[in-house]
């Protein structure tokens, strides 16, 4: 089974509405689509949501979660292995995407597990409540995807333009370092997002091709609103994501910060391995922590 999950997809249905805007039938389909996707958060303050924030012109950040299941049909239990914060400053016109290690250590009711596990033992609630302990903020939203997801949005806008960061072969599908691949799609694009194996910076070599293709979804559909306007497009957000942002936090994203997702800077929080309990782990020194959390508290102010 598919195991590596792509959580740009999230970030997508965050951006690519705020993108294109508000008017007519495009606002009707559209407010259908967050209805489906909507699933409240009992993790975060009413004062804290983005549906408060954004009447304000406030900075918000949002965990942008993928979960380890197959399956279209809601059924979202798993573990989260991709997982991001993303912080929207429409003040400052800017993005901040900072990616986390799945593989760091976390307790939950007094047991060592991976953080990536934070959801398959609660909810969304749960792993929101983790990322805060182990980064120090509030989160304002949360957005959650399904395995399909960045397949079938990235095929419902035909593609996108990417320069492959490395040569590697995976499931016989090969890229090279260097070359540009129009309009990759479909089980190309899953490849090249999913490989670690033969990245000499393993997992992290991957979150820099998630950053890579979701500032290219989120390109695409700058330059070609029309693109998203497209039923399919549509269906293939309101199939495989899960958020507790309203239509009014749409809305608001729409008129207020989308400036903010024309210049997206990105980063990683990064760990050193260790083996603990016949675990596979990525250990965060106190000072990477404080460094994480400076950099998210700066994207905030």
């Amino acid at each position: 089974m598919k195991k590596i999950i792509i959580t740009i997809t999230s970030l997508i249905a965050v951006a690519v509405i705020a993108v294109i805007g508000i008017g007519g039938y495009a606002v009707w389909t559209t407010h259908g689509a967050i209805q489906k996707m909507h699933q409240p958060s009992t993790a975060i303050k009413k004062t804290d949501r983005v549906d408060t924030l954004s009447r304000h012109n406030k900075p918000i950040a949002i965990l942008l979660l993928g979960t380890d299941t197959g399956a279209l049909d809601r059924n979202y239990k798993g573990r989260t292995d991709s997982m991001m914060i993303a912080v929207i400053n429409p003040q400052k016109q800017q993005t901040l995407l900072m990616s986390l290690q799945r593989d760091t250590p976390i307790y939950v009711n007094g047991q060592m597990v991976k953080l990536n596990a934070a959801y398959a033992y609660g909810s969304a609630d749960s792993s929101i409540q983790q990322v805060e302990k182990l980064v120090n903020i509030k989160f304002n939203g949360y957005a959650l995807i399904n395995m399909g997801g960045l397949e079938s949005i990235a095929n419902s806008i035909g593609g996108v333009d990417i320069t492959s960061n490395l040569t590697f072969t995976e499931d016989n599908i090969s890229f090279t370092k260097g070359e540009t691949y129009p309009n990759l799609r479909g089980t190309r694009l899953l490849m090249y997002v999913r490989e670690r194996h033969f990245d000499p910076q393993g997992d992290y070599g991957r979150q820099m091709r998630q950053q890579q293709v979701m500032q290219a979804i989120l390109a695409k559909a700058r330059r070609h609103v029309s693109t998203i306007f497209n039923q399919g497009f549509i269906n293939a957000l309101s199939s495989n994501i899960l958020t507790d942002m309203s239509w009014n936090s749409f809305s608001g994203l729409a008129t207020k910060y989308r400036a903010a997702l024309n210049n997206i800077q990105s980063d990683q929080m990064r760990g050193t391995g260790a083996m603990i309990g016949g675990q596979s782990m990525q250990l965060m020194s106190q000072s990477e922590k404080d460094r994480v959390h400076n950099e998210l508290e700066n994207a905030l102010k």
